[in-house]
């Protein structure tokens, strides 16, 4: 029960490491877009923010935002997107600026998040393994799995952020500022926490682990 225990522990960090993945690329705040607020020279400026899959277009009262703020924002003050919804983020596109020019790196990052996910439920189907079979051999490949899974959501927000560098380079007819969102920070930490999940099933599975010291064998009681 002690291993176990400490089993379910790591299992706990991995898991968050999960839902902290799920939850940053299910959303739309990767990266915010904006123009300077007084662009236009009317009572309003656009703004937009996506992440892999969806993006929006936002129009927003200059009046609602900050003085000292030059650029059109943030995303949480009151507006409304175009065409009144958010739109997938293949067809989605800012002002004359077109994501498409930068579809291939988008969907580059896209695929490596999926093979992330694929990975986390490898990874949690070992554990599951290991625990109701008592066998800790699969702790490895479990460790491999989510460690692997941490590394190919760090390299998703990498190749991302390129993919907005060259957005950003292919068109200078509109003056935009831009920064990474919650959703990178959120993907991030998962991703580090993924890996730091892995490494701790690594010393779970090592025999001369101290965390594995004076504990008794199942099969040794017969």
């Amino acid at each position: 029960m002690h291993q176990e225990g400490k089993i379910k522990l790591a299992f706990f960090v991995a898991i968050i490491g999960v839902t902290l993945t799920v939850l940053g690329m299910g959303t739309e705040f990767w990266v915010v877009l904006a123009q300077p607020k007084n662009f236009i020279g009317n009572q309003t400026c656009q703004m937009a923010h996506y992440g892999l899959w969806k993006g929006c277009i936002r129009t927003l009262w200059v009046a609602d935002i900050d003085p000292e703020r030059t650029s059109c924002g943030p995303a949480e003050l009151p507006g409304g997107e175009t065409s009144g919804r958010c739109a997938s983020i293949f067809i989605f596109t800012y002002i004359h600026v077109s994501l498409l020019s930068c579809s291939d790196l988008n969907l580059a990052a896209a695929i490596l998040a999926l093979l992330s996910l694929t990975m986390m439920v490898t990874g949690s189907i070992c554990i599951a393994m290991s625990l109701s079979k008592g066998v800790p051999f699969f702790l490895k490949p479990a460790a491999f799995c989510f460690i692997l899974s941490g590394v190919l959501v760090l390299l998703s927000i990498l190749i991302f952020h390129q993919s907005v560098l060259a957005l950003l380079s292919s068109n200078h007819a509109v003056p935009l500022h831009h920064e990474l969102s919650w959703s990178v920070a959120c993907v991030g930490s998962a991703g580090a926490t993924l890996i730091f999940g892995g490494f701790l099933f690594i010393i779970l599975s090592l025999p001369f682990s101290p965390w594995q010291k004076c504990l008794p064998h199942k099969n040794s009681t017969t």
